[in-house]
């Protein structure tokens, strides 16, 4: 699973994590960081918006190892 983080304003650790791929796109668990509450939420983004995101670095891959709270 490959995790990406957020482009975002301030200091915030927002993260997204693909789940699983599909032919059209991703399920993907996005983390946000709501004044030191998590904000968790599983949603759908197709592969075309996904592209355009990393075109324009809304979201950059994160190397190192991300935990995934269940």
């Amino acid at each position: 699973m490959k995790s990406y983080t957020l482009k975002s304003i301030g200091k915030t650790s927002d993260y997204m994590t693909i789940l699983r791929e599909m032919e059209d796109g991703f399920v993907v668990k996005i983390v946000r960081d709501l004044d030191g509450y998590e904000d968790v939420k599983t949603d759908y983004i197709s592969r075309e918006l996904f592209d355009s995101c990393i075109r324009t670095g809304y979201l950059t891959e994160i190397k190192e190892k991300v935990v995934v709270s269940a």
